[in-house]
């Protein structure tokens, strides 16, 4: 089910609800989730949280992506983005099949130099660029990899495949993204490479994250911490490490536990103080800023909104930082600050976040929950504020 005109998150629950001859007050109780808060958000007076619309999802049996209506087709077929989905789908599904007797692959050099760009470009927002050029990149890294396989072919192929991951997830669709880690864990393992091992179970831990599933998610966590511990000690292994109590802070934060929380931020702010700013250890941007940054999702994942808006709002980010990461972060402080009531605030992280990124912004699910609550919020916004809701297709 995808989003459509004027559809937003509210009335696809209802729509979901009534298809399953449930009363309000019946899905209120099934899923936890307070029935005044229920009644405003079907009724469009109040934009739904990232765990209220995991509750609901896992109440009505359905994946997220049904409830917040990703991805949004009529957006990427505007965009021309969709088409490319494909080809990148149909490249994930030969992993196994061998060499490409038709394919010659350029020298590693090469190949790794167009790996990396790629990670790069999808950092600084470019999503359409690289997701128009990842297919090829994998069946040609696929067929290298086949032909002398090695530590660094197989490095290379996760390399690729997490691209695709990026990409996907980015753009609504979960379930390619889900295979794209799957063959990220399986080049991983060929490369008997510890660290991108622990990367691939933060990444699925992520995925279960948005579910609403944080059990399986913090056993996720737990694993990919096993996993770095054998590899070697040194800067990387830090700055992997690190990344991951970060996810499983806002993991702790969404399943409102406040103390493991603070537990895994307390870590990672530990680990950042000795690896400094970490931007291009496998571009997970970790580091303090990166903290910092996790510390205002954590807060308003705990529903600390007003603190969450304080410390968003100073927040120093380094001009090096990517994009994609940059745009993200004003994301969640329009949000914090919607909540706090500070509409104006709000709708100017969001022009910040879309500023940033806009490819990612114009995708990216809190951007347009917290488009939602501005508008439900019925005060008056500056003109440019219908023209942004127009930009998202809203």
């Amino acid at each position: 089910m995808h989003a459509l005109p004027y559809d937003h998150t509210g009335t696809r629950i209802k729509r979901l609800r009534l298809e399953r001859h449930l009363t309000q007050r019946a899905l209120s109780d099934l899923s936890q989730v307070p029935y005044s808060t229920l009644t405003k958000i079907e009724q469009g007076v109040t934009s739904a949280s990232p765990y209220v619309i995991a509750a609901v999802a896992r109440a009505l049996r359905v994946d997220v992506a049904t409830v917040t209506g990703q991805p949004y087709v009529t957006e990427l077929r505007a965009d021309e983005l969709d088409v490319l989905i494909r080809p990148i789908r149909e490249a994930l599904d030969v992993y196994d099949l061998g060499a490409d007797p038709e394919i010659s692959p350029r020298a590693h050099r090469l190949l790794t130099d167009d790996a990396e760009t790629l990670l790069v470009a999808v950092r600084a927002g470019e999503i359409k660029r690289v997701a128009g050029a990842v297919p090829g990149l994998i069946q040609e890294a696929t067929t290298a990899a086949h032909r002398a396989p090695g530590r660094e072919a197989w490095q290379l192929l996760a390399s690729t495949y997490r691209t695709a991951y990026d990409v996907a997830s980015k753009l609504g669709y979960y379930d390619l993204a889900a295979i794209a880690l799957a063959r990220m864990d399986w080049a991983a393992q060929r490369a008997s490479d510890a660290v991108v091992g622990g990367m691939y179970r933060y990444m699925r831990a992520l995925t279960y994250l948005r579910e609403g599933e944080y059990r399986t998610g913090e056993r996720l966590v737990s694993l990919g911490l096993q996993t770095l511990e054998q590899a070697d000690a040194g800067r990387e292994r830090d700055a992997v490490t690190g990344q991951i109590h970060l996810g499983a802070a806002v993991m702790a934060g969404r399943s409102k536990d406040a103390h493991r929380a603070e537990g895994h931020l307390a870590e990672a702010e530990r680990i950042a103080a000795a690896t400094g700013e970490a931007v291009d250890v496998h571009w997970l941007a970790f580091g303090p800023t990166n903290v910092a940054v996790h510390r205002v999702s954590v807060l308003a994942e705990l529903d600390e909104y007003g603190q969450a808006a304080e410390k968003g709002g100073s927040v120093r980010i380094p001009r090096d930082w990517p994009a994609s990461r940059r745009s993200h972060h004003h994301a969640e402080l329009a949000r914090a600050q919607m909540w706090s009531g500070d509409l104006d605030g709000s709708f100017r992280s969001l022009l910040a976040a879309r500023k940033a990124a806009p490819q990612q912004a114009r995708y990216h699910q809190t951007v347009r929950e917290t488009y939602a609550g501005l508008e439900a919020a019925r005060r008056q916004l500056p003109d440019t504020f219908l023209s942004y809701g127009s930009w998202l297709g809203a």
